[in-house]
């Protein structure tokens, strides 16, 4: 059960509300957000004397919830979440293209590919500063480094960008750098991580893990908005399956599925769900069509030479075909 308080309770009225609860159960849980604050309250609370809590001035409503998962849950929140990073919105009818390399390489090709991906109409810069990787003697990025050069190419094009935190240690340098930061698909259920997400006034792009169920997915989420902080984006990228040919498989069922339990915004990225360039625009398109609210597609001026997945990267003119072709759906409603 969650109790939303009004936005006006002052901290009185906000312990009074808390004596009556804990009362009624003994799991219970002030969130305080930036916009809004509430009590979640676990336990079984069916004959208690909710009415006393209903009546206090300082509460505004109370949400029955019959998922684990509370605040990220359509029955707290009706309405779609729309999150916002300068000119970028992502949720609530409004669909964007994040666009740009795995990894940031250099200045030139970080600079190159931000102006590129803008020209064929992406919202959002992409690109990994950070990189964790499945072998340790693969190239992991050029941290504080890489992040500056995502500056540079914000100052140039003018796009947001988001970019990958692998730690709670890296969390403060990314936090300062990035317009979203992003928790990939092998920190889904890092909680450390995730409580220090909750933290930040900062959107937060939540990656899928390979083979986390919804329910655990959106778990994670709501670690993040239980922290305080309500701008999640979710990340559809590709789950483990007995299937070898591609990298992983692109769960389009997990699209509409999240529309029905949570308001939160999602996402897909076909990039790394398939890891070949050549399956990205139609698992693009289908995503789409699947209702997701935006896209995160890799990008790269010379794949054949990219430190870190070029086989599934686009080059720059096949990624305005896929623009175009997307498009075209997102027209057709």
């Amino acid at each position: 059960m969650l109790v939303v308080m009004g936005t006006g309770a002052s901290r009185g009225e906000v312990a009074e509300a808390h004596r009556r609860l804990e009362q009624m159960a003994p799991g219970v849980t002030w969130i305080e957000g930036a916009r809004q604050s509430v009590f979640a309250v676990a336990g079984d609370v069916a004959g208690s004397d909710l009415a006393s809590v209903r009546s206090l001035r300082c509460v505004e409503r109370i949400v029955q919830v019959q998922q684990p998962y509370q605040l990220t849950s359509r029955a707290f929140r009706p309405d779609d979440t729309v999150v916002s990073s300068g000119n970028c919105k992502i949720g609530g009818g409004n669909i964007a293209v994040i666009a740009g390399p795995c990894s940031v390489e250099n200045e030139e090709q970080m600079v190159r590919t931000a102006c590129l991906v803008k020209s064929y109409g992406a919202a959002m810069l992409r690109g990994g500063a950070y990189k964790p990787r499945t072998s340790p003697y693969s190239f992991q990025g050029l941290g504080e480094q890489g992040l500056k050069l995502l500056e540079k190419a914000r100052e140039v094009t003018g796009l947001p960008f988001v970019t990958e935190v692998t730690s709670v240690d890296a969390f403060a340098a990314v936090e300062d750098s990035a317009d979203v930061i992003q928790i990939g698909a092998r920190n889904m259920q890092n909680f450390p991580l995730l409580q220090r997400a909750g933290k930040s006034a900062k959107p937060i792009l939540l990656k899928r893990g390979l083979s986390a169920t919804l329910e655990e997915f959106l778990l994670a989420a709501e670690y993040i908005m239980a922290g305080g902080n309500p701008s999640v984006i979710l990340c559809e990228r590709g789950i483990r399956t007995f299937e070898t040919y591609t990298r992983s498989t692109l769960d389009l069922s997990v699209i509409p599925a999240i529309k029905e339990l949570s308001h939160l915004p999602v996402i897909a990225d076909p990039s790394h769900a398939c890891g070949k360039w050549s399956l990205v625009e139609p698992l693009a398109k289908a995503a789409i069509a699947a209702g997701a609210d935006g896209l995160m597609i890799e990008v790269h001026p010379d794949p054949d030479q990219a430190l870190c997945d070029g086989p599934q990267s686009l080059k720059p003119e096949r990624f305005g075909r896929l623009m175009s072709s997307v498009g075209k759906i997102i027209a057709a409603g």
